[in-house]
This record gives C-alpha cells, sequence and structure tokens, in this order.
C-alpha cells in the first residue's frame, strides 16, 4: 500500500502502515468478505432473473389452458 494512505472507520482516519498486523489482517477479512458479498449479491440477481423468466413462461402456459372449476 502507498505511503501515508489512510482509512477512515466510525468517522476516524487510521494510517494503515501504522495499523497492528492484527488489525491488518482483520481489515483484509472485512475486504474480502465485502467481495464474497457482492459475489453472492450478483448470483442472487442472476438467480432472481431467471425465476422471473421461469414465472413469466408459467404464465404463458396457464394462459392457453382451462382454470379447473
Amino acid at each position: 500500500m502507498a505511503e501515508g494512505q489512510t482509512i477512515d472507520i466510525d468517522g476516524k482516519s487510521y494510517e494503515i502502515d501504522k495499523l497492528t498486523d492484527e488489525a491488518k489482517a482483520q481489515l483484509g477479512n472485512i475486504q474480502a468478505v465485502d467481495i464474497e458479498i457482492q459475489r453472492l449479491e450478483q448470483r442472487k440477481a442472476i438467480a432472481q432473473t431467471a425465476r422471473n423468466a421461469y414465472a413469466r413462461a408459467l404464465q404463458e402456459e396457464l394462459a392457453r389452458l382451462e382454470p379447473a372449476q
């Protein structure tokens, strides 16, 4: 990371090079989890799009049938 680079957490700025190794590890963990959350949100959006397409296809098929009395 660039020298003097800072990160803002809870309204306070911290120099990254001055963080403890444990703090840097936790920061890395947070960044990894944020990436995973983003990946899962994208997968959810893909699944929702597929579900919507299946629902439309079902509606089209049901429109061809007579409902049961």
